[in-house]
């Protein structure tokens, strides 16, 4: 039953919050995402061309399928253990003030992002990428589709990444530290189809996002932030 206080279950304070097996469905899919993506990226570096705008709408579809169905199937987990939202979602609180902190903390958080990706984009200048040109949204379609992007990634992400696996390594191993760097690896692993050079970069601000998470003790402030910086990043900087 969740704590009357804090609404974290007992479940969440036992470590695990759902069953091993559960976790081991999810890396195994992600084995293959990474081992599918990384050829496909390997194919992208030598022959890059534009995408074709109804493969580009495809690609938006299913990135909110991917967060959104990862998500729902880590709460599937958590309620197969006798757990609840909250264990993915972390301490519970509706006063303003501290939803006005999440906000305030995000912002400087979104920067320090920013600029970590600048800073180690720039030190691993000589490493090939996938050159195929990036084609931000056009037209009122696609931004909204976008838009439905950022947030299924911003949210879905978050409850997958920092709210469940951060939560399972951290059992697991019995540490914090490795459940912020396990989760952050596979977070950038993830993106192998962007090529490696973009798993290099990704890895270390998924690490970042752990480290808020786990001092914030809820995902309000990663949330705000990731939804935020894959709109700026796809949309709104092209403006």
């Amino acid at each position: 039953m969740p704590d009357e206080t804090t609404g974290v279950s007992a479940t969440s304070r036992r470590g695990w919050i759902a069953a091993p097996w559960h976790t081991l469905t999810i890396l195994l899919f992600f084995a293959y995402l990474v081992s599918r993506d990384a050829h496909h990226a390997s194919a992208a570096v030598r022959a890059a061309r534009p995408v074709p705008r109804a493969v580009l709408h495809q690609g938006y579809l299913l990135s909110i399928l991917f967060g959104m169905g990862m998500a729902c199937w880590c709460w599937a987990g958590v309620r197969w253990r006798g757990g609840t939202l909250r264990d993915l979602l972390g301490r519970r609180s509706t006063s303003l003030r501290d939803m006005a902190w999440d906000v305030a903390i995000a912002i400087p958080f979104w920067l320090v992002w920013t600029g970590t990706a600048w800073l180690i984009d720039r030190f691993l200048v000589g490493v090939n990428a996938a050159t195929t040109p990036y084609q931000p949204p056009a037209g009122y379609a696609e931004v909204g589709l976008w838009i439905l992007v950022s947030f299924a990634a911003g949210i879905g992400e978050e409850i997958l990444f920092r709210g469940y696996l951060q939560r399972q390594f951290h059992a697991a191993t019995g540490s914090l530290v490795a459940g912020v760097l396990l989760q952050g690896l596979l977070f950038g692993l993830i993106h192998a189809y962007q090529g490696w050079k973009q798993v290099m970069v990704i890895a270390p601000l998924g690490i970042l996002y752990g480290v808020l998470a786990a001092w914030r003790k809820n995902l309000r402030a990663n949330m705000i932030s990731h939804v935020w910086s894959d709109l700026f990043e796809g949309w709104i900087k092209f403006l």
